[in-house]
C-alpha cells in the first residue's frame, strides 16, 4: 500500500465516493478532492453537457488529464468518476496509489442514483438494465486497481469511512459526520 499521494476512491455511480470521501478526509485530517468537480471547474461545463455536446470519447480524454493532474496534486482523499479506471493509462497511474473500491449492489446502486441527469451513462429507458451492464463491465476493473474493497450496501457513510480509516491503518484525527451526509448518500 502506497503511503504517498492521495487515497483514491473508485466505484460505480451510487457507491458513495462523493459522500464517503469527505467523511474519510475529515477522519484522516486531510483534504478531499473530486475528479468530476475538478473536471467541471477546468472546463467550465457540467459533465452531462460535455457528454451531450462533445460525446463520451472527448469527455474521457479530458478526464484522463484531470485524473493525472489530481493524482500528482492532491495529497488527501481523491474520488474518481465511475468510468475513470477504464482507461489503461489511468489504471497504470493508480498502481502507484492506495485505491479503495467502494462496492455497491445493483439494487441499492440504482436506488441511490435514481434517474439523475447528472449521470449521463445511466440516463435512458431502463436504468436498472443500464446499471447492471455498467457493473458487469466495470467490476473486474475496479477490483484490478483496488488495494482495499469495502461493501457499502446497506451501510451508513460514517461507518464506511471509519472502516476505511481502520483498514488503512491510520488513526483518525477528526470526527466524521456533522450533518445529513453522515446518515445517507447524496444523489
Amino acid at each position: 500500500m502506497s503511503t504517498s499521494g492521495p487515497v483514491v476512491l473508485v466505484g460505480p455511480p451510487g457507491s458513495g465516493k462523493s459522500t464517503v470521501g469527505p467523511l474519510l478526509a475529515e477522519l484522516l485530517g486531510v483534504d478531499y478532492a473530486d475528479a468530476d468537480a475538478d473536471l467541471e471547474q477546468r472546463t467550465g461545463k457540467l459533465i452531462s453537457d460535455i457528454f451531450a455536446a462533445d460525446g463520451e470519447p472527448a469527455f474521457r480524454a479530458i478526464e484522463q488529464d484531470v485524473v493525472a493532474d489530481g493524482l500528482a496534486r492532491h495529497a488527501g482523499v481523491f474520488a474518481l468518476g465511475g468510468g475513470a479506471p477504464l482507461a489503461e493509462v489511468t489504471r497504470a497511474r493508480l498502481s502507484e496509489h492506495t485505491v479503495v473500491f467502494l462496492f455497491v449492489g445493483m439494487a441499492e446502486g440504482v436506488q441511490r442514483t435514481g434517474l439523475s441527469t447528472a449521470r449521463p451513462l445511466l440516463a435512458g429507458v431502463n436504468p436498472r438494465a443500464t446499471f447492471k451492464e455498467l457493473l458487469d463491465k466495470r467490476l473486474p476493473v475496479y477490483r484490478e486497481v483496488a488495494t482495499i474493497e469495502v461493501d457499502t450496501t446497506g451501510r451508513k457513510p460514517r461507518e464506511i469511512a471509519a472502516e476505511i480509516a481502520g483498514r488503512l491503518g491510520r488513526e483518525p484525527v477528526g470526527q466524521a459526520g456533522h450533518g445529513a451526509a453522515d446518515e445517507s448518500f447524496v444523489e
